[in-house]
């Protein structure tokens, strides 16, 4: 019993006094500079992060949606050519409601599936290069410049 109250009037001597780790341990000026210091650059990298990975899920989101809309818009089609066009001529007039999307960064590719000809695929191609998805490569991972995503439809539309 003797002890834990020795031991306690050493703590509590410490917190009067501060601990023996010179006179540092007690001024405490210049202590928010060094807390921003270590913490802004964390911070700023999750900010940036957070902006440059949303843009990147908007422009592959969108992509997705308009492939999908492409391929549903293609069904009236009766050839591979024809449904082809109707889902080209789709994707150039939904652009305008697409703010995220460039038109000359867009690539559409329509066919048949080779493994089942009862399926029709529509691909869209964005280069998003120019979007700045890479201007801090070298301090956060950055998704890839490419965006592709499918949609296919059952002949018939079923």
């Amino acid at each position: 019993m003797a002890r834990l109250r020795s031991v306690r009037r050493w703590i509590g001597s410490k917190r009067k006094t501060g601990w023996p780790a010179g006179p540092f341990s007690v001024d405490r000026a210049g202590s928010a500079a060094v807390e921003f210091a270590l913490l802004a650059p964390v911070f700023l990298a999750l900010l940036l992060g957070t902006l440059v990975y949303g843009l990147y899920f908007g422009v592959a989101h969108s992509v997705q949606q308009l492939a999908s809309e492409a391929a549903r818009a293609s069904v009236p089609g009766l050839t591979e050519q024809e449904r082809g066009a109707l889902a080209q001529q789709f994707v150039t007039r939904a652009l305008a409601s697409y703010g995220l999307l460039k038109p000359n960064a867009l690539r559409v590719a329509a066919a048949f599936d080779p493994a089942d000809p009862n399926l029709f695929k529509v691909t869209l191609t964005y280069d998003a290069s120019g979007l700045g998805l890479n201007l801090f490569q070298g301090i956060l991972p950055s998704p890839t410049s490419q965006v592709a995503r499918s949609a296919t439809i059952r002949r018939g539309g079923a």
